[in-house]
């Protein structure tokens, strides 16, 4: 090994890169499932939704959110952002168009409308393409505006919003002051056309009973907190008027996102291994038809097969423990780079750290099981000869 220094890197080098896929790999799994358990977390802790159900204890009872539903719950320690909404029923006629004249071509029947105040934008944590959303003075004067999402501004051939461009719900022309790009919650805004709630009790009424709710985000913790106070603080006359509705726990898309994750990157460490024990079965096999003559040598002054054997099981097997180490170190320190840059908390779990460099060890003792077999079969005679 000594002798060959150069070879001898390159051939530890294969396996170096195999267990340092594998720590790298494990360690970064570890620290993004964290992140996502973390994301899920604030989430679901920071969520509350209430429903209207008044109208199963009074038959007779319209929307129960009152119009100033947004600055009651806003009002509650530890409330962020509310807002209230509730899909709009259109008449079967009644399709979302580009324009008046856009014929059955240009019209979309499978567009959502949406009615709400201008809380859920905050609410939602929506993030804008372009242009902004309408805000509680155009909510007051339930102006004809609307806030649409990208994939409909893509389906209504909406490219930007210079020209004021307006769309029409039925036969009533609405501006357009803002183009979704993403939400953390509510994705299906992405898909939709929103206008004020007072534009659509104008417009088309109020909803159906049970149709309306309201969507809370908290401080970090609140939820439950809010969850209890909500439904006084938004009709302390009627307060069984209203349902919270906590978030439903994510622990099972957690686990199922974290085990594809594992799964994955086991696969591609696994890979990884296997190419470093070529590289190092190959280069200990060259090595041992390079050295027939040193064998028979060894063979001639007493040495027996499992001697010979030994010998390049410990060559191979050191190759395989220093790549190994070198691997290790360099995967935690590619997870503690990669997490540092993410202003993430780098997660690697000790038995990963522990074991690569026995994994490294393991690698390189079978990678030299053939080679050391074939060099421990050589006759001295033959091999003196050649």
């Amino acid at each position: 090994m000594l002798q060959r220094p150069g070879r001898s890197a390159l051939t530890a080098l294969g396996t170096v890169l195999g267990v340092g896929t594998f720590v790298a790999v494990l360690g970064l799994t570890a620290t993004t499932s964290s992140q996502i358990d973390t994301r899920f977390n604030a989430l679901s802790a920071t969520e509350v939704t209430v429903e209207d159900i008044a109208h199963e204890q009074d038959e007779f009872a319209g929307l129960a959110f009152p119009a100033d539903a947004d600055a009651r719950i806003e009002r509650l320690n530890g409330v962020e952002h509310a807002g209230v909404y509730w899909p709009v029923r259109l008449a079967p006629g009644e399709l979302v168009r580009s324009s008046a004249i856009a014929g059955s071509d240009g019209a979309q029947n499978s567009i959502d409308v949406v009615a709400a105040s201008p809380g859920v934008f905050a609410a939602a944590g929506t993030r804008l393409a372009e242009g902004r959303v309408y805000d509680a003075y155009a909510s007051e004067l339930a102006a004809p505006v609307a806030v649409i999402g990208a994939g409909v501004a893509d389906r209504l051939g909406i490219t930007t919003l210079e020209t004021h461009p307006a769309i029409f719900i039925g036969s009533q022309p609405f501006t357009v002051t803002g183009v979704v790009a993403d939400t953390d919650r509510k994705a299906d805004l992405l898909l939709s056309v929103v206008v004020p709630r007072t534009t659509a009790e104008r417009i088309w009424g109020r909803p159906e009973a049970g149709g309306g709710k309201m969507l809370i985000t908290t401080s970090l913790g609140a939820a439950p907190q809010i969850a209890e106070e909500a439904a006084t603080a938004l009709r302390p006359d009627h307060p069984e008027y209203f349902k919270a509705v906590p978030p439903p726990d994510p622990k099972t898309l957690r686990g199922q996102v974290g085990d594809d994750l594992n799964q994955l990157f086991l696969l591609l460490a696994a890979i990884c291994l296997v190419i470093g024990a070529v590289g190092i079965a190959n280069t200990t096999l060259v090595a041992v038809l390079e050295r027939t003559g040193e064998i028979g040598l060894r063979r001639a002054l007493g040495a027996r097969g499992r001697h010979i054997t030994v010998q390049f099981l410990a060559e191979s097997g050191a190759l395989g423990a220093l790549g190994g180490l070198v691997g290790t170190s360099l995967g935690v320190l590619t997870v503690v780079i990669v997490a540092m840059f993410r202003n993430w908390t780098p997660v690697i779990h000790p038995v990963t750290a522990a074991a690569a460099p026995a994994i490294g060890l393991a690698t390189g003792v079978i990678a030299g099981l053939y080679p050391a077999w074939r060099a421990a079969r050589i006759q001295p005679a033959e091999a003196l000869r050649r």
